[in-house]
């Protein structure tokens, strides 16, 4: 979970049904928080790519017209 709290098996097994329905619960919403906020950096990550990959095309045709 997002608070680094950690649920042993032993823990899990002495829980009653409504806690670790509730334990379920709070990892799927987290889960589904940090997917989503990975999914909304899939621009930035695609811009940074390209930029990259110009950066090092040009690089690579001056190494190829300079070097050799």
């Amino acid at each position: 979970m997002a608070n680094g709290f950690i649920v042993t098996k032993e823990d899990w097994e002495h829980m009653s049904p409504a806690q670790q329905s509730w334990m379920t619960f709070n990892s799927v919403r987290d889960m589904n928080a940090r997917v989503s906020r990975l999914e909304k950096r899939s621009l930035f990550d695609k811009v940074c790519s390209t930029v990259g990959g110009i950066i090092g095309g040009f690089l690579a045709f001056l190494g190829v017209k300079l070097g050799g």
